[in-house]
């Protein structure tokens, strides 16, 4: 069954541009996949911890001697990967918030980011272990500027970094949507750009 993973992490529980934008994705992923499976998680609701001692430990102890303390503390972990490796597309919703990630994204981000699970490290390196073969990601910006080529481009933490995390955890197809000004464009001009942003999810789901 084709399933697919989609992750909103806006703080804007309604009214988010980034999660209007995944649902256009969503509802075409469905059409042209009948009987899909798709799992939603929305990080922002606080449903996900930072990780602490214990979790770290349990990722880094050997997985058949954890403790029952450690297994607790790596269940959660468990769960978001189990989601990840299950899904044949990763759609992420991601505004930019300072520059960077959602902290919610990140918590997720460090749940799922697991040594021997979602990648490997020998002597010749690391090696990525993710099976989802295509990562989507619409990323929000609420000013101008941010793209490559343009005056504030060294200012998004957000694309370069989920590029080279998704990539390091194995995954080859991964494309951006990416819309500006959410917050400082003329009304008109910023319908045109979620038209237009809602149109690339249709083509790219």
């Amino acid at each position: 069954m084709t399933q697919l993973l989609r992750i909103n992490s806006s703080s804007r529980l309604e009214g988010s541009h980034s999660a209007a934008i995944a649902e256009v994705f969503e509802a075409e992923f469905r059409e042209k996949n009948p009987g899909c499976k798709v799992i939603t998680r929305n990080v922002a609701d606080g449903s996900i911890p930072f990780i602490a001692q214990k979790t770290i430990e349990g990722f880094y102890a050997p997985q058949d001697e954890l403790s029952v303390e450690q297994k607790a503390a790596t269940a959660l972990s468990d769960e978001l990967i189990k989601e990840v490796q299950d899904a044949d597309t990763l759609l992420l919703a991601v505004p930019i918030y300072n520059f960077t990630i959602p902290a919610a994204l990140k918590a997720w981000v460090d749940q799922i980011s697991r040594i021997g699970h979602t990648f490997s490290m020998d002597e010749t390196g690391f090696r990525g272990l993710v099976n989802a073969r295509r990562a989507v990601i619409v990323c929000t910006y609420g000013s101008e500027g941010y793209l490559d080529g343009e005056p504030f481009a060294a200012a998004n933490f957000v694309q370069p970094y989920l590029e080279f995390l998704l990539g390091f955890l194995g995954i080859k197809e991964i494309e951006f949507i990416n819309i500006q000004g959410t917050a400082t464009s003329a009304p008109e001009q910023f319908e045109d750009r979620l038209k237009s942003a809602k149109q690339s999810a249709r083509l790219a789901a």
